[in-house]
């Protein structure tokens, strides 16, 4: 029996987490794909409660989904064979090859690498035989000594493929150059033998200032600058995790005067993106809100997905949000609540396995009149939807077809329904005026025709004023970030590690 031939390896690791590793990713990936190679993206393990479905039902990290995408090839869960999707500070659950392993705490999770390693290098071989390059993401910071005993996602997969690896560092926070060399300097000989260059991530200004800088570092590690990257405000490509809405701007400074809408930042916020395409309507504004003294007033109140959906209402709760919810809707506000949003909005949840959580019992906010039952097992699905549904943010939107994907745990009874699947199964639900609406179905409002319609009947109920935006390109971002990189990067020195002409 003939040994496929393994493709070769590209990876990028970061000096730290957000440097903008997932975004370089995205970018080489389109790169390479325009010269006519078969690339895929890769990450052996992601924490991240953002995550996507594939089209066999498993999940991975949304950043790897957007990655495919980039590289015009079918997502798939080997490009991301461990996913960790925390639900305290102490545990996550444990996603491998697509679907439920375990929920762990950090310990526990430690002690299975021998179970996950086979899983997440046999992922990579078989990309790697499939394709004509790989794109390798590491995590968080290669130096962190004190975890490389149990490494699976920098190094350690880095020496398994013999990975040329680009090092980034985010000049935009300061300290960069400190960050590079004591990035080399921490890891292992044989590991640093692998770095073939630094990326110097979201810059702005006059690069020629740098020089003195690059030389000293090139004098001290031996190793070339592979790149000085620009800045990307707003480059319109999802974020990995929720680290990115701790600098994401929560409002505009001008007199507001389009819809007004409040986002609540839950703790355990899942899939945020969600709410990308309402950021990049010009006459909405999001707010993103963890307290009393940020509600304002809201015409649309948004409760997004949540990895833990009675914590995240304990504390929706404890932030004394719940009589600002509720004074909202009184006072003509809309509201819309995405799958643990959307269970958060009924009558009761109830979780006798412990499914979630240590509670078996909460009350719902009890503005939907449905009830959630959670149990062992999940539903990921990518689904094709219809919107049945005609009052209130619904008016006008019956028969809209919608797409999303479905990741939830939770059974919710059936009420009158809003949005079906094509056999009649209900995913969501209105209230009797219309104006409170959940749904399961993440992506829901990057469906263009659904999202005009209801930020029209909004704005029209409130006075407030909306125009919608042009349909959004997400193949012109890509290109734009292709770009930009192949301005940016040392093309030579990519060639070289790749085999690949640029």
């Amino acid at each position: 029996m003939t040994t496929p031939t393994l493709a070769p390896v590209l990876m990028v690791q970061g000096t730290s987490s957000s440097v903008g590793k997932s975004l370089l990713v995205t970018g080489l990936c389109r790169l390479f794909a325009d010269t006519g190679v078969r690339v895929a993206p890769f990450k052996a393990q992601n924490m991240s409660n953002n995550a996507a479905v594939t089209d066999t039902g498993g999940e991975i990290g949304r950043a790897q989904w957007v990655q495919a995408r980039a590289a015009r090839v079918r997502p798939r869960v080997e490009m991301n064979p461990v996913l960790l999707k925390p639900e305290s500070n102490h545990r996550s659950q444990v996603i491998l090859l697509g679907h439920p392993l375990a929920t762990l705490d950090y310990r526990d999770y430690r002690n299975r690498r021998e179970e996950t390693w086979p899983a997440i290098t046999a992922a990579l071989d078989t990309l790697r035989a499939e394709h004509d390059l790989v794109i390798i993401e590491g995590a968080g910071s290669p130096a962190e000594t004190n975890l490389r005993d149990r490494d699976v996602v920098n190094m350690a997969i880095a020496l398994y493929a013999s990975a040329p690896v680009l090092l980034a560092g985010d000049i935009d926070r300061g300290g960069v150059f400190a960050h590079l060399y004591g990035t080399w300097a921490l890891v292992a000989p044989e590991e640093r033998a692998l770095i073939r260059g630094f990326i110097l991530n979201k810059f702005r200004g006059d690069a020629t200032l740098l020089t003195p800088a690059i030389d000293d570092l090139q004098r001290l590690t031996g190793i070339p600058t592979a790149g000085i990257v620009p800045w990307f405000p707003r480059h319109e490509i999802p974020e990995e995790d929720a680290v990115s809405l701790e600098t994401r701007p929560s409002d505009r400074t001008e007199a507001w005067r389009g819809v007004d809408v409040a986002v609540l930042r839950f703790p355990r916020i899942a899939n945020f993106d969600d709410l990308d395409p309402l950021a990049a309507e010009p006459d909405v504004r999001v707010r993103w809100v963890e307290s009393a003294a940020e509600w304002g007033n809201p015409d649309l109140v948004i409760l997004p997905g949540t990895k833990s959906t009675i914590a995240d209402l304990d504390w929706l709760r404890a932030q004394g949000l719940e009589g600002h919810l509720r004074a909202s809707v009184n006072a003509g506000a809309g509201v819309l609540g995405l799958c643990g949003g959307y269970q958060m909005l009924g009558r009761s949840l109830a979780d006798p396995a412990r499914v979630e959580g240590d509670r078996e019992y909460a009350d719902g906010l009890g503005l939907l009149p449905v009830t959630t039952v959670f149990a062992p097992g999940k539903r990921t699905a990518q689904s094709r939807a219809a919107v049945v549904g005609d009052r209130g943010l619904l008016e006008g939107a019956r028969g809209i077809a919608v797409t999303g994907y479905e990741i939830h745990a939770g059974q919710t009874s059936k009420a009158t329904p809003a949005v079906t699947l094509p056999d009649g199964a209900p995913v969501g639900a209105t209230d009797e005026g219309g104006w409170v609406f959940g749904c399961y179905l993440h992506g829901l409002l990057h469906n263009t025709d659904l999202r005009r319609r209801l930020l029209t009947n909004l704005a029209d109920r409130r006075k407030r004023q909306y125009s919608p935006a042009p349909p959004r390109d997400d193949e012109a971002a890509f290109d734009r970030l292709a770009v930009a990189l192949r301005a940016s990067l040392d093309l030579r020195l990519l060639t070289e590690l790749t085999g690949v002409a640029l």
